[in-house]
């Protein structure tokens, strides 16, 4: 059985402080990047990019996917390519094929 000293929850308390505050400063940068009045789609990829780095902050630290084995993160992938599939298809016009 590991032994667990003071200094590793330290570090591991460090570490998810970071992260937190990492969050809390790029939901100030999503907020002050609606003041800029950007160009619909301009909006919308900036906000998407920011909203991954946060959800990917998320995944990491706080899910402890970043400790995580291979296997874990082939299925992320492949969530992500099902993900990207589903949003992608409307959004190019392939409903209209469909019918």
């Amino acid at each position: 059985m590991d032994h667990i000293t003071t200094e590793d929850v330290k570090k591991h308390v460090r570490g998810y402080v970071i992260v937190f505050v990492a969050l809390m400063a790029l939901t100030i940068v999503t907020v002050a990047i609606s003041y800029l009045h950007l160009d619909v789609t301009a909006a919308i990829i900036v906000a998407l990019f920011i909203a991954t780095v946060k959800g990917s902050l998320v995944a990491s630290y706080f899910m402890h996917l970043i400790s995580e084995k291979r296997l874990v993160y082939l299925t992320l992938i492949l969530t992500v390519v099902f993900f990207a599939a589903l949003i992608g298809g409307p959004l190019l016009g392939l409903h209209d094929t469909i019918q």
